[in-house]
């Protein structure tokens, strides 16, 4: 993860997860369907009708964490190893390590949202979000402890992004009690948004900064204007958020009146019911 891509992929991920979520719930929002079980199986019973019971975000939550595990692995020439062979014994590669334990986590993560909604007789709401919550327990822990040697700008930006993590596990948390409100589900689908758009901004800043110069930690005014990017990350993924509601607002309004249109003209009666008050209409202004 110590790398542009390690930082970018899982913030890609990340802003594909919060999306998804942002959609669903505004989804449910605006048809008052369940937040945790939305309607969105089709009219046919069929094989197929198999296919929207899949756990999507836990298959999408093991293929990308067994992704990141083979990269994480295949960025360590001769192997990660975990100790050396010398006297005493050290231990090697902590940071790659704990990038490791990350990716598994959230592979097993994904196991267990397959396994609730496909595997055991009745879904299991309380697994899910328990087991979310404890993967953001341990993200937190490793997050604290892989800042331990970072000085400068990557300080400030971990700070920052443990910040986003502290937010969303208390979240997590509280969901656990009431994991059908519409304001926690929208915050933690925004929490998501800003942790993914900003592990990309610090692939950027740390790797591959847009001016071709590397940011300097000596500078006040380069962490200073670290946080101003963050503050405009916020502002940007709330505007997102709004927008997907709205656009979400008017797709179902576009779709409502499309239905009714398609239903007012293939009733049987209605050309028939026109038409015999337009004769009466017609008679009439002969009779007066």
């Amino acid at each position: 993860m110590g790398t542009f891509i390690g930082h970018v992929y899982p913030g890609l991920f990340l802003i594909l997860y919060g999306l998804y979520q942002a959609i669903v719930v505004s989804k449910a929002v605006i048809f008052k369907d369940s937040l945790l079980d939305p309607s969105c199986h089709p009219t046919n019973k069929g094989r197929w009708a198999r296919l929207w019971k899949i756990s999507y975000r836990g298959l999408l939550k093991m293929v990308t964490g067994s992704i990141l595990i083979a990269y994480e692995i295949s960025c360590i020439k001769g192997g990660l190893v975990l100790m050396n062979r010398q006297l005493p014994p050290r231990f090697l590669y902590p940071k790659e390590w704990q990038h490791l334990t990350m990716f598994i986590l959230l592979t097993l993560n994904g196991c267990v949202d397959v396994m609730s909604r496909n595997l055991l007789p009745q879904r299991c709401v309380l697994l899910e979000k328990g087991s979310l919550v404890l993967t953001f327990y341990v993200l937190l822990l490793l997050l604290v402890s892989h800042v331990q040697d970072t000085t400068g700008i990557e300080l400030q930006i971990h700070y920052l992004l443990i910040l986003v993590v502290f937010l969303l596990m208390l979240v997590l948390t509280i969901e656990l009690w009431t994991p059908d409100t519409f304001q926690l589900l929208l915050i933690e689908a925004f929490l998501f948004l800003m942790m993914g758009s900003w592990l990309m901004q610090a692939g950027f800043i740390l790797y591959r900064p847009v001016t071709g110069y590397p940011w300097q930690d000596d500078d006040i005014s380069d962490i200073m204007f670290v946080t101003t990017f963050f503050c405009w990350h916020v502002m940007i993924n709330a505007l997102c958020l709004l927008g997907i509601y709205g656009l979400s607002a008017l797709w179902h309004r576009l779709q409502s009146g499309f239905l009714g249109a398609n239903q007012l003209a293939a009733s049987p009666f209605s050309s028939s019911h026109t038409l015999l008050s337009f004769s009466h209409q017609f008679l009439d202004s002969f009779g007066h």
